[in-house]
């Protein structure tokens, strides 16, 4: 947990893409979210397709919705 931010950061890998870059992501300790994707990654047009291992970051308030802040190789 980041102690400025109070975020989450787990890794992941993205199962569905959704409309309006919305993804369902499967966390690697389990469980499933919804993630959009971050400003950074929309400015440089990173593409994430299903299959992709991704960094979420995640409040700790809803723990069901989250942020692709990172795409992995």
């Amino acid at each position: 947990m980041n102690p400025k931010k109070k975020t989450l950061r787990k890794s992941g890998t993205v199962l569905e893409a959704l409309p309006s870059t919305n993804f369902r992501v499967r966390l690697d300790l389990g469980g499933e979210i919804i993630a959009h994707l971050a400003g950074k990654l929309r400015l440089y047009h990173i593409k994430i397709l299903p299959g992709d291992k991704v960094t979420v970051e995640m409040s700790p308030y809803d723990e069901k919705r989250g942020r692709i802040v990172y795409r992995g190789k």
